[in-house]
């Protein structure tokens, strides 16, 4: 990570709550951590909260503050859904962090978990959508197969023109992703973590015996997670720079009529359009931010330090020529805000968790890849067993030898 910062922080981490950071000569004064986690986003701060509640003592750095606005966990709301086509592995994971999620949010002053469910349609019914189904069938979790006609008079701010089929997940929703890091790093510390503010350097040499930071100092720890999400790349140059792609992303946040609920998570769940393959996602207007909208596709390279984060006019046409065609009455609203952050995408879209080829006490863990953040839980968990060893069978498809170096996502 990147960026002077002071030796010691006041961190707001919401609910009103404030903790005070701690430098790394008070790691070294109060014992070394048994673990050092470099990045607090989603994946960092489930990592370190999975690893406390083993017992282990764990240091939590970041230079910017957890879900910053740098950060990809930085932005307003996530959608957590299940539906991933054949890709299985990630409808679990969605369905093992989904209980996490939803006691995170009753343990917070604010809600972090909105049941709004989530709704996917498409003009037709491709082996992604039979697929999803099957697999959503398979575990157990609810669904509700619509035709076009269910979905037009249950979604009235829809236009479902040349729509052929849809699916409901009614027990997912949206995640208030920023508010979620920072309560949860707020637990962190108050259950005895330790943060540090810290730009971290590259590691160097063939042993990882201590980090070293831009102020100079040494953090030691007896092992090592870096959870950095697009500074991966900055921190292992040779080893990620051509396997981790920053890509610049934008969600606008567009004004309801007045008084028009038909945008509010009552009337409209989260969505997505499969549109013939070239997706459009939003989630309703939740706490009266805005009705959002997003394109997942992906954007030009992005440099998250450098890069600066006012909205292009191409997305905002682009989006209003998306609206027009499917919501309509929203299309030519002011828009009250633009989010720009940056997915960080491995080759094909599947995470990275593995160790460090070199680093014996070292896990690697990124590649979120613009659908990584509902699954934080799930990712903390599996980083948390694979360092200290209790993991049985690591997962094939998240080990580094499986991350190419030329774009081809295949998971969405």
């Amino acid at each position: 990570m990147t960026g002077g910062v002071p030796r010691r922080t006041a961190l707001a981490l919401g609910a009103g709550a404030v903790v005070a950071g701690a430098a790394p000569a008070a790691v070294r004064k109060n014992g070394q951590p048994d673990i050092a986690v470099v990045g607090a986003g989603v994946f960092g701060a489930w990592t370190a909260t999975m690893l406390q509640r083993m017992g282990r003592k764990v240091a939590l750095i970041d230079a910017w503050g957890p879900a910053n606005a740098r950060a990809s966990s930085g932005g307003e709301s996530q959608m957590i859904r299940a539906g991933y086509g054949r890709d299985a592995i990630y409808t679990r994971m969605a369905r093992h962090s989904l209980p996490e999620w939803k006691a995170l949010s009753a343990r917070a002053g604010l809600p972090i978990f909105a049941p709004t469910g989530v709704l996917f349609f498409s003009p037709k019914e491709d082996d992604y959508i039979r697929s999803s189904i099957a697999v959503n069938r398979q575990l157990g979790l609810p669904i509700e197969v619509l035709n076009r006609a269910q979905m037009a008079a249950r979604y009235p701010a829809i236009d479902f023109d040349g729509i052929e089929i849809g699916f409901l997940e009614p027990g997912f929703g949206v995640l208030m992703a920023r508010r979620a890091v920072q309560t949860l790093v707020m637990e962190f510390v108050k259950a005895g973590g330790t943060w540090i503010d810290a730009q971290v350097l590259p590691p160097k040499g063939d042993r990882l015996d201590g980090l070293r930071t831009a102020r100079g100092e040494t953090i030691s720890a007896g092992a090592y997670v870096f959870a950095a999400g697009p500074w991966l790349p900055r921190l292992f140059p040779d080893l990620l720079g051509r396997r981790i792609f920053p890509t610049r992303q934008e969600a606008l946040f567009f004004s309801p009529p007045p008084g028009d609920d038909r945008f509010g998570p009552r009337k409209l769940p989260g969505w997505a359009d499969f549109n013939d393959g070239d997706i459009w996602y939003g989630m309703p207007d939740l706490e009266a931010r805005g009705f959002k909208i997003a394109h997942d596709a992906h954007g030009p390279a992005f440099d998250p330090d450098t890069g600066d984060r006012l909205p292009t006019e191409a997305a905002i046409e682009a989006a209003r020529a998306y609206l027009a065609r499917r919501f309509p009455d929203i299309a030519k609203r002011p828009i009250n805000e633009v989010r720009v952050c940056q997915y960080e995408n491995s080759a094909n879209g599947d995470f990275l968790i593995d160790r460090h080829p070199v680093f014996a006490n070292a896990v690697l863990v990124g590649g979120g890849s613009g659908h990584g953040f509902k699954h934080g839980p799930a990712v903390g968990r599996y980083a948390a067993e694979l360092l200290t060893g209790k993991l049985a069978r690591p997962e094939p498809r998240f080990s580094l030898a499986s991350k190419g170096e030329h774009q081809d996502r295949a998971v969405h």
